[in-house]
């Protein structure tokens, strides 16, 4: 683990490893650092000859979790063939408000992306410029409304240039008073803001998404939403490559017994982080 960057797993194709919330996957703004520029300058650090690094995929800004960057052009069209077939299979978590009526099912939307608001909402189906949307999820755990969260009623901290403090967790989350979610999440599609869009649209948007979720406080709370598993063949070798994290932004660690085990992989460990290699291509 780097200084500014948390490496999970290198090799000459790839690089897996955790973005923080309030980081950029890749940004043109000068002055700000962005994931790809971090990798860049952690390589270099190290007097590594390659330090070139290839986005296949993306998390939103707000959004912490697991991510992996190519390191060369070949596995560079290799990851991103398979994130565009959605053959890379990705896992969330996610604190989303209110009690949902069943315990597991599918969103299906078409959205619509504002590129000038930098926005997506749902719209009916056959909107010029609309794209299908399907997730699936599962309710893990509930915190009904009035129960207590565990919540540690202290000052949030904020990245640079987030503003001004908007005084307590609780503020910063919205909505304490009522019930909150913990909730897995398995991406069929990717389209931009997805899980935002279909949650809020689905009456359950979540903590601390001021983009999505008018119940927010004023200031700055990540989101309450982590990318927690990531699996994937290997560009080169074509092993089955599978890894999981935690959630560590305050929107998760403010609340107690947050676990971030998919359903088929609860194990009930402790691992911040965990690696396997099944060793066979599919």
């Amino acid at each position: 683990m780097d200084n500014t960057i948390e490496i999970i797993y290198q090799d000459h194709d790839l690089a897996v490893c955790r973005k923080a919330p309030g980081i950029s996957v890749q940004t043109s703004r000068l002055g700000q650092q962005d994931m790809v520029s971090l990798l860049r300058n952690y390589f270099a650090r190290k007097g590594e000859e390659n330090t070139q690094v290839f986005v296949v995929h993306r998390l939103d800004q707000p959004v912490e979790g697991i991510m992996v960057f190519a390191r060369n052009k070949q596995a560079a069209a290799e990851l991103s063939r398979q994130s565009r077939e959605r053959s890379m299979d990705k896992y969330y978590l996610a604190l989303a408000e209110g009690e949902f009526e069943k315990t597991s099912g599918v969103l299906e939307n078409y959205l619509l992306r504002d590129g000038k608001a930098n926005t997506s909402s749902v719209v009916a189906a056959g909107t010029p410029g609309a794209k299908h949307a399907r997730l699936r999820y599962v309710v893990e755990k509930v915190w009904k409304a009035g129960e207590s969260l565990h919540f540690r009623d202290r000052p949030v901290q904020q990245p640079a240039g987030a503003g001004h403090a908007c005084g307590t967790t609780q503020q910063a989350l919205g909505y304490p008073d009522k019930a909150v979610s913990l909730v897995h999440v398995h991406l069929d599609t990717g389209r931009h803001h997805q899980i935002r869009v279909q949650m809020a649209y689905a009456c359950h948007p979540l903590l601390g998404d001021r983009k999505y979720n008018p119940g927010c406080g004023p200031g700055y709370f990540p989101v309450g939403l982590c990318a927690v598993r990531i699996a994937f063949l290997h560009p080169s070798t074509r092993q089955e490559m599978e890894f999981e994290v935690k959630p560590q932004g305050q929107a998760f660690s403010m609340i107690a017994g947050v676990q971030s085990n998919t359903p088929q992989q609860a194990t009930g460990h402790d691992l911040a982080c965990s690696f396997r290699s099944k060793g066979r291509g599919i």
